[in-house]
Formats: C-alpha cells, sequence, structure tokens
C-alpha cells in the first residue's frame, strides 16, 4: 500500500468518528516515521531527505497553553512524520524577542509565532521577510482571504508569513464583583472605574494602552486626534493598576488567583481560565480590539523545511486540534472547512470567514507612531 492511500484511509477513519484526533495525529506520526510521507496529501519529505536536508527548525512562540497546543498537536506529529526536531522557544514580548533576533546570526531563528499586521511590517522593514515557496504550502488556499491580504500589500504580492490564528483583546473581569449589566455599560471605561483601584491590571505593551487609552476618551484608535487625553487617561490607569502583566500566564494567574478583578486580556487566554472553572466575563466593548497572529519565516531559514512545517500545521486536523488546545480561531477560512464543535463557540470567532465586524491595528498609522509613542509609554510607565 502506498503512502497516500494510507494516508487516505487514515484521514477517512478519523472523519468518520473512528478514531478521535489524537489517535489520528499518533498514527500519522508512526506511519511518516516508518516509510516517509514523499508525494503524500502533506508534500512532507522522507525522514531520510530531511535529515540530509535540515536536522531542525527553530520555532518561537507566547509560551503557556499557546506553546503546549503546538507541542502536542503540531510538532510532535511534525517530528515524527518528518524526522526534523522542532526546537521550541519561547519569548513574553514582541519587542523583546524582536531584540534577540537582531542581535543573531542568520537562521539561528527561522519561525516566529508573530501578533499582528504590524509586527510583520517592522520584520519586513528590517530586511528580516523571506519569500514563501506557495506551491509548497497547499493548504495555503484554505486560509481566510482577509487575513492574508494585509500581508501581501506589505510585501508586494508574496508572503514571508502565514495566518494562523486570530483573537481579541476584550474586557476580562470577575463576576463575584463585576456584573455583566455593568462591563456591558462601562465598556473600556471598567479599566478606569476607581471602585476597582489596586484591582485592576493591564498588559505591558504600548499598543494596547493607548488603544484602550483612545477608547476610554471617545476616540478612533487608528485616527487619535487629542495625545493629551490619551496620555492622561494611560496615567489614570497605571495609577489605578495593581500591576502591569508581560504575559498569558501571568494574565491567568493575577485573575485565577483574585489579585485583580478587571483587565483587558487575550480572548484565548479567558477561554482558558473559564474552562478551568473560573467565573470570569469577558467583554469585546464596542470599537474594542482585534489581532490576528501569523508564522513568520525569517530572513536565513531553511525554506524547504519551514514551508513542510507550515503546511503540516495549516492541514485542518492539525489545525483545528491546535486551535481547540489554545482556544483561539484558526486562520481556516469556516465556509471551506469545518472546524468542529468547540471552534465556534471560542472568543471572537466569525462564521462568515470576513472577520468584518472586528477592529485591527492600521499597520502603517501605529507604524508611524512607534518611535514617539512606545517611548512616552517607557516614561509614563516609569511614573513621569
Amino acid at each position: 500500500m502506498d503512502e497516500s492511500t494510507r494516508y487516505e484511509r487514515l484521514l477517512a477513519r478519523y472523519r468518520d468518528g473512528d478514531i478521535d484526533r489524537r489517535t489520528f495525529l499518533k498514527m500519522l506520526g508512526l506511519a511518516g516515521m516508518a516509510a516517509g510521507l514523499a508525494g503524500g496529501p502533506f508534500g512532507l519529505l522522507t525522514p531520510r531527505e530531511a535529515k540530509a536536508a535540515v536536522e531542525q527548525v527553530r520555532f518561537d512562540g507566547w509560551g503557556g497553553v499557546v506553546s503546549e497546543a503546538f507541542r502536542e498537536y503540531a510538532f510532535k506529529p511534525y517530528t515524527r512524520a518528518t524526522g526534523i526536531e522542532v526546537v521550541d522557544g519561547t519569548f513574553g514580548g514582541a519587542d523583546e524577542y524582536l531584540a534577540r533576533v537582531r542581535a543573531s546570526q542568520p537562521g539561528e531563528f527561522n519561525i516566529a509565532h508573530l501578533s499582528g499586521v504590524f509586527d510583520y511590517a517592522r520584520y519586513d522593514g528590517l530586511g528580516l521577510s523571506t519569500t514563501l515557496d506557495e506551491d509548497n504550502i497547499p493548504n495555503l488556499k484554505l486560509v481566510i482571504e482577509t487575513l492574508q491580504k494585509p500581508f501581501r500589500r506589505i510585501t508586494d504580492g508574496r508572503l514571508s508569513a502565514v495566518p494562523y490564528d486570530y483573537g481579541t483583546t476584550g474586557i476580562a473581569y470577575n463576576r463575584k464583583y463585576v456584573s455583566d449589566e455593568e462591563a456591558r455599560d462601562k465598556g473600556a471605561k471598567l479599566l478606569i472605574d476607581e471602585r476597582f483601584k489596586d484591582k485592576i491590571g493591564g498588559w505591558s505593551e504600548w499598543k494596547t494602552r493607548i488603544w484602550y487609552a483612545a477608547l476610554q476618551t471617545g476616540q478612533d484608535p487608528n485616527d487619535i486626534e487629542d495625545m493629551d487625553a490619551v496620555w492622561d487617561a494611560v496615567r489614570r490607569h497605571r495609577d489605578l493598576a495593581l500591576k502591569y502583566w508581560s504575559s498569558g500566564a501571568e494574565l491567568m494567574s493575577l485573575l485565577g488567583e483574585e489579585e485583580i478583578y478587571v483587565t483587558e486580556g487575550w480572548s484565548g487566554r479567558i477561554r482558558a481560565l473559564q474552562d478551568q472553572g473560573h467565573d470570569i466575563g469577558y467583554l469585546d466593548p464596542p470599537g474594542g480590539l482585534a489581532w490576528q497572529e501569523c508564522l513568520f519565516v525569517i530572513k536565513g531559514s531553511p525554506m524547504a523545511a519551514c514551508e513542510e512545517l507550515l503546511n503540516f500545521m495549516l492541514e485542518p486536523e492539525v489545525a483545528i486540534a491546535v486551535a481547540e488546545g489554545q482556544n483561539y480561531p484558526p486562520a481556516l477560512n469556516p465556509k471551506k472547512v469545518d472546524l468542529g464543535e468547540k471552534v465556534p463557540t471560542l472568543p471572537a470567532f466569525d462564521p462568515s470567514g470576513t472577520l468584518a465586524s472586528l477592529n485591527f491595528f492600521d499597520p502603517a498609522y501605529w507604524n508611524d507612531h512607534e518611535g514617539q509613542w512606545s517611548k512616552t509609554f517607557g516614561r509614563v510607565q516609569r511614573g513621569y
């Protein structure tokens, strides 16, 4: 039996409900380890070819439940199927990681789980982008086109990354102390409510702080007219907050341990807390912030191996498993792919596949202001 037939039969068993997703991925990996999947639907290299070409690919992401989902449902099966090891690194913030990349040797960092079109534009502007051979990533045709277009506009039609998931940064609140009705009524201003002094949190990232300050002052975050009012709102939040958090793990700890009652938060992390039994509410207020994440291939990387990994990660059975593990909707178009039962229940999920109701950073606008605004926020954060 050739490998293509073996794969098709295995996939049919999974889709017919004979085996669960975890078993499917395990059996897929075992099949690949035994004989390779050359020429099959994944188009993967055989273990021997992969070994000759490259022994490992480095992938850096956000850690916590997100990295756990990648590790369990994508990296381990991929390594079993190809013989290529995925070196799994993490970072706490986009600026910190970019500094590490810029200080590295070419090829030291390969694929990064970047957040937003903003970061894509930054990496391209610094000469760190690549050109993906899309023929090697056939599953890209399943990805929502709305998520691809902003990247293509930046890099003249080519791609240096594939969109992978999306979510929102909304308002999270402990229902013991904040009702759903109060959260809806106050929206973004819940984050500067003096009633919750020293029980408020917030992400220590300048773009998010400015975005929510714009909402709190009645302005369009992508077209701010009164920055003095915005900085006043940022300072007000700073003075009321217990602390800024710097990672998803810290966000979950602060809310779960009830050190804070109110904060903006990442939709998937809040869903994870809810699944753990915490009575945490979540609200995307009017004008709230949406984002997409991509898998960005950095200049100097082994392109063929990276493209194989990207295509594997976009395979619906893999992408859905990762989405269910990390609680963020995948970039796959729900009009083209059956996303199962859980994904449509996730915060921020758009069943239309258009994402027309979500608000994203305007990358040109925010890149133009990065130098001034990030520097000013650094001073505000220190108490000025």
